[in-house]
């Protein structure tokens, strides 16, 4: 047990749950979207377990161009995750880096994924939580598997053959027993330019005694990975909400990030407070980010760019983030 709860800190994908009892969920969310962008699914399978012990494994649909989702329970003992790579099954339903398998009531069928973009990661540092990741008192922690790859495959959905062949996904993670007092997360890969990749959060951190705003964001460019993020040393400059739309704004040393995302119509999701499935959030599948980055040394702006089906999730006391 030991070694499988040690492995996983440096291996962020894997599960995280082995011996815990009460109060812990883990979840994993797989963004599909069609080469046409007319199909744009999230899969999310994870386990939850609430203060008194009860537990569940499940599958969240999200469907981003029809706005609805799916909450689809499993006893937990249909739950299997292998603790040497990411592997996890809930039923029939198989899950791993490079695939997923689905036998649902109303979809069916397998998709593959090639040319995985991962967060970087060294010792000090096994993902995209950076030291915070040997931090055993956070509420929630993120993994991310893949910032970027291509689909092959097809779903029946609903007894219609959807074909996901040359589409693009993303895939990541989190754990721990609940969402933050507040956040903002937003993602695209579906620019105007091919390989280009994008992913931001920003939330308020509770911290033995206080709170803090912490923040990750990184844009996949040109086959480097820019990172932002609050253990980076990277500033977080500016942030407005409104209904129509979210200004933010970071930078490090060398890169300066502007981030204004226009929302869209949300559909509601289950979300885990104190273990449990109980709370919920609103998702957009179907918003519009643009990102413009600047490269500081070079007083030259290297991306200015729309990516559409961009999720975007703005929930909990998110006026706190406001500066």
């Amino acid at each position: 047990m030991i070694f499988r709860r040690f492995k996983a800190i440096w291996n962020p994908e894997l599960y995280h749950g082995w011996g815990k009892k009460n109060k812990f969920f883990e979840g994993w969310y797989y963004k599909i979207v069609s080469k046409d962008q007319d199909y744009a699914y999230a899969f999310i399978p994870g386990i939850a377990m609430n203060e008194n012990g009860l537990k569940q494994a499940f599958i969240q649909i999200l469907d981003g161009k029809k706005l609805k989702s799916n909450y689809i329970k499993f006893s937990f003992d249909r739950f299997r995750a292998n603790p040497l790579l990411h592997d996890v099954s809930i039923g029939n339903n198989r899950f791993k880096s490079n695939s997923i398998k689905l036998d649902l009531p109303e979809i069916k069928g397998e998709l593959l994924f090639s040319n995985l973009t991962p967060w970087s990661k060294s010792f000090f540092s096994p993902g995209i939580m950076g030291p915070f990741s040997f931090f055993p008192f956070m509420e929630c922690y993120h993994g991310i598997l893949s910032m970027n790859h291509n689909i092959s495959g097809e779903l029946i959905i609903r007894k219609k053959k959807i074909n996901f062949d040359k589409g693009r996904g993303y895939t990541e993670k989190d754990w721990g027993h609940s969402f933050p007092l507040g956040y903002i997360w937003m993602q695209s890969n579906h620019f105007n330019k091919k390989n280009i990749s994008f992913k931001l959060s920003v939330a308020k951190i509770p911290l033995r005694g206080f709170s803090f705003i912490g923040f990750i964001a990184g844009v996949w460019f040109n086959d480097k990975l820019i990172e932002f993020t609050t253990y980076n040393f990277s500033k977080f400059k500016k942030c407005s909400i409104s209904k129509q739309e979210v200004l933010i704004e970071m930078e490090n040393n060398k890169y300066k990030l502007i981030v204004k995302a226009i929302r869209s119509k949300s559909t509601k999701l289950a979300a885990p407070i104190q273990g449990f499935m109980d709370s919920r959030i609103e998702e957009s599948m179907n918003s519009i980010i643009n990102l413009i980055l600047v490269d500081k040394i070079e007083n030259q702006t290297i991306v200015n760019d729309n990516g559409s089906s961009a999720c975007i999730e703005v929930a909990g006391q998110y006026n706190l983030l406001i500066k």
